[in-house]
C-alpha cells in the first residue's frame, strides 16, 4: 500500500514538474525536480518488488530495506523537491543521507537468504 501511494505521488510530482513548474523553475532547479521524481519512482518500484517478496518470504532483513528505501525517499527526493521550491541550497546536505538509506536498504536485500523459498513460489 506505501509502494502504490508513493508511486502515485511519484507520477503527480512528475507530471506537476512537466506542466506547472515548467515556467516558473530556472533549468537547473527543474533539473534537481526531475532527479528527485527519478529517484523516487525508482525506489518506489523497488519498495513494491520487496513487499511482493515479503509475502512469500517474511524476513526481517526485508522489513529493514522497505523501510530504509521509504526513508531514502523522504530524505532524498524530499530535500530536493523541498530545495527546488524554495531555493535553499543547504537542504542539499540532508540529500546524501537519503543515499546512504538507498544503499543500506539494496544492501539489506541483497544479504536476504533466498535459500527454501523459491519453492514456495513456483508451487
Amino acid at each position: 500500500m506505501i509502494a502504490a501511494i508513493l508511486l502515485s505521488l511519484a507520477v503527480a510530482f512528475g507530471a506537476f514538474g512537466a506542466h506547472a513548474l515548467k515556467t516558473r523553475f530556472s533549468p537547473e532547479m527543474l533539473q534537481i525536480w526531475k532527479t528527485a521524481v527519478e529517484y523516487h519512482f525508482y525506489h518506489a518500484l523497488g519498495l513494491l518488488v520487496i513487499g511482493v517478496l515479503t509475502f512469500y518470504m517474511p524476513s526481517f532483513l526485508l522489513k529493514w530495506s522497505a523501510v530504509l528505501l521509504v526513508v531514502g525517499i523522504l530524505l532524498f527526493s524530499g530535500s530536493l523537491y523541498t530545495m527546488a521550491v524554495s531555493g535553499i541550497k543547504w537542504l542539499g546536505a540532508i540529500t546524501p543521507l537519503g543515499g546512504i538509506s538507498f544503499i543500506a536498504g539494496w544492501i539489506l536485500l541483497f544479504l536476504q537468504p533466498g535459500k527454501n523459498y523459491r519453492y514456495k513460489v513456483l508451487t
